[in-house]
Parts: structure tokens; sequence; C-alpha cells
């Protein structure tokens, strides 16, 4: 009876063991290349810092919506549904964004410009789109950041590349949906008196934690740098934002996840067109960690996220 036991003991653990392994988490990068006008990109690691290919570097969808039919700065995320998500800019100065669902990143179904600007005449862009799961509320927020000349004056007429004008001057936008089929109106969703771009928000216990991209440039004080603001519910109201958690240089593009006991914050130097990492325990005290971040030379902005072994096997049979 005692070796019976045993036994079941032994093939209990076993089974835990094989459950464990079948079950592990890996996490993937969505990227674009260029201007992004090949799509999306993905790159796979089991430890945050040394990242892969999928494919071989090649595109795994193509852009189909917008005048310019770019995917710039894609976000993925995983529904309760199982179902991911995304979104991306079209155009460096378009009214709308684009859409497209997929069960395995591999088949996506069609493609989806949502008209997120079109009431605002004036609207010159929308940048960076992205999407946070409200499981309180249950339904997804979508927020961007766009342009407006004259709607927050006391900030115009900086000195940044592309818009004519008064130049860029950003704020975070956003709608709700449920279905990704019927949206709420267009509201503000980030004005602390400055020019804002590149908003992510992650959930940490019952907080919720956006990091973003401090714009300004001249002729006030430049920033080019990553901040953080806090709110006790999905759709703030949010804090003003910290001290820049990131150094030196220019910094866009930031994208969070948690390996182990661990945040890691990915962000762009795209002035040095190299990518950086800080980490930390607790959102508090960040630890740059650069020096053994390996990744693709190539690869824009984009986010991380967590997925199954077995969906990563799916993708490296493509």
């Amino acid at each position: 009876m005692r070796h019976l036991f045993r036994a079941c003991v032994f093939l209990l653990m076993a089974c835990a063991i094989q459950c464990h392994k079948e079950q592990k988490n890996v996490f993937l990068f969505s990227y674009f290349i260029g201007n992004g006008e090949d799509g999306l990109h993905l790159a796979y690691s089991y430890d945050g810092f040394n990242w892969s290919a999928l494919k071989n570097g090649a595109s795994f969808l193509t852009p189909m919506v917008g005048n310019d039919k770019l995917m710039r700065d894609p976000c993925i995320i995983q529904g309760p549904d199982g179902m991911f998500h995304m979104v991306w800019t079209v155009s460096w100065g378009e009214k709308g964004i684009g859409y497209a669902s997929s069960k395995n990143l591999i088949n996506w179904s069609e493609q989806k410009y949502i008209p997120v600007m079109e009431h605002e005449p004036d609207a010159q862009n929308c940048w960076a789109p992205e999407i946070l799961y409200d499981d309180i509320n249950q339904h997804y927020l979508i927020f961007w950041a766009t342009t407006i000349p004259g709607r927050f004056p006391e900030t115009d007429y900086q000195n940044n590349e592309g818009l004519k004008g008064r130049g860029h001057n950003h704020r975070m936008y956003y709608v709700t949906t449920k279905d990704f089929e019927n949206f709420s109106e267009t509201r503000i969703f980030y004005d602390h008196g400055f020019n804002v771009i590149d908003a992510t928000i992650i959930k940490a216990g019952s907080e919720y934690v956006m990091f973003l991209k401090d714009e300004t440039n001249k002729p006030f004080a430049p920033q080019k740098n990553i901040k953080i603001a806090k709110s006790e519910h999905a759709e703030g109201p949010y804090s003003a934002a910290s001290e820049p958690i990131t150094g030196e240089y220019w910094a866009e593009g930031p994208t969070v996840i948690k390996t182990g006991d661990y945040w890691h914050l990915y962000f762009d130097k795209y002035r040095q067109r190299e990518y950086g990492v800080l980490i930390s325990p607790d959102l508090k005290a960040w630890q740059d960690k650069s020096d053994i971040l390996h990744y693709l030379k190539n690869m824009r902005h984009g986010t991380a996220f967590k997925v199954s072994e077995k969906l990563l096997k799916q993708l490296l049979a493509v």
C-alpha cells in the first residue's frame, strides 16, 4: 500500500510539472519598421531581455485602411474572451485609427478605420492608439494623442517637425466600446497643461498606472521623456505627471510587462535608434538594464504582451 501511495504521489507530481510546462507563458512584442508601410511585425522572448523576430522578420499583416495605409505603433491586447484586438496609427495626419482582431495573431479580421476624431474639423492627427480592458465596467478603452490647433492655446506654437502653423500640441483622448462596433463619444483623457503623446496603461493591484511621453518642446523647456500618472479608475481622472523616469536621452513609445517580480518598461530612444529598458519591483525605484537588452535593430514603437507557449509554437511554424 505504501508503494502504491508513493507511486500515486509521484504520478501527481509528474502531471503537475507537465501541466506547468504546458502553461508556460512567453512574451511577444508587436512593432513596425520603417514608416510602417509593410505592417505588423512580431518578436518573442522568454525572459524579457532577449528578443527574436518571428516569421524571419516578415510582416504578419499588411495595412489596408487609411489614405496612407500605414501600420505604425501597433498595440495588441488579449481580451477576456481570448480574442486579440489591435489598433494602430494609419497616417501622420488623419482623423481616425486602424483596428483588426484575431484568435491566433496569424489570421486577421477585415481591417476597420475608426473615425474617432472626424467630428473635430481642425483635428490634425491620431497618433499611437492603445487599448485597455476595464474589468470593472467590462468594456475597452481606446486612447490616442491628437493635436487640435487653438484648443489649448497656452502651449501652442511648439517647435515640432511635421505639422505647420501652431505645431504639435497634443492631448490624450479616448472612447469606450464593448464590441468594437459601437463607440462612446470621444472625450478628453489626459490634460495636465502640457503636450503629451504615447500613453500606455497597466493595472497594478487596484491602481491604474499611466506611462506617458511629455512631448514639450521649444519655446518651452524641452522634455521628451517618460513620466507616470496614476488613478483609481481606468477612465481617470489621472494624477499630475511624475518627474521623468528616463534619462537625458529623448524617449518615446513606452510599453510595460511584468516578468517574475519585476516590471519591465521598454521605450524607443528614437534619436539614438536604440531601445531601452528600465526594471522595477514596485513601479517606484527604476534600474536601467538597457545594456543587457537584446532587441531587433529595426524595431519601432509597439507593445509587449504575454501569450501562451502553445500560441508561440503556432507562430514559430508560420
